[in-house]
């Protein structure tokens, strides 16, 4: 049986910004807390692999990890964070061109084949955790940490729970629903003898931030 943790990464400056943060954006000095404290709570975990996305603030989280636990980072863009259209990347969120393509987007993303623009849509989405699952399933390492984001981790999540003929409306009710706190800590487990292979073990654990 395998053990992911799911590890959001810390706080970053394009989460309490003005603008939708690309791919550059840093932890903030709070961020860098978290990712220490979650560092710490990783030199109890029996893990031996470390997989984070190549963005600056997955990877700065990672590296606090990789510091107290002396796991080396491998770097997977499987788990990098929905790609936004070019129209909202690093631009003002309350300008009128971005709130109208962000309702535009929420109104319509759970139909398949929907596109606003340049985004990931659904169906990418869906095809991304697909392979990011099989990844995991294959990986060498029976225990593993994979530092990741808010929205994929979620979509993630949604496929774990209605498997590979997961809808629109059913990803987008996750979305709504569950909250992805920075450094919050999911647990899955894989077993291939299971009927149901994966199973979640917890969401969001942040006890680590007091």
């Amino acid at each position: 049986m395998k053990t992911i943790y799911l590890v959001r990464h810390g706080e970053s400056e394009g989460n309490v910004g003005a603008r939708y943060q690309g791919d550059t954006a840093p932890l903030t000095e709070r961020g860098l807390q978290q990712a220490k404290f979650i560092a710490e709570r990783a030199q109890k975990l029996d893990v031996s692999a470390l997989v984070a996305s190549p963005l600056l603030r997955a990877q700065q989280t990672a590296s606090c990890i990789a510091d107290a636990t002396g796991l080396s980072i491998e770097t997977s863009a499987l788990f990098v964070e929905r790609k936004r259209p070019s129209i909202q990347v690093d631009n003002l969120k309350d300008s009128p061109e971005v709130i109208a393509a962000e309702q535009e987007i929420m109104k319509s993303s759970g139909i398949s084949g929907y596109r606003h623009s340049d985004e990931e849509n659904f169906d990418d989405l869906k095809a991304r955790t697909n392979e990011a699952l099989l990844f995991l399933e294959g990986h060498s390492a029976d225990s593993l940490i994979v530092v990741s984001h808010g929205v994929f981790l979620r979509n993630l999540l949604a496929r774990v729970i209605f498997g590979r003929n997961l809808t629109g409306p059913e990803c987008t009710a996750i979305l709504e629903v569950f909250v992805a706190s920075n450094t919050g800590v999911t647990v899955l487990t894989y077993d291939r003898e299971r009927s149901a292979p994966w199973q979640v073990i917890s969401w969001n654990d942040h006890a680590h931030l007091g």
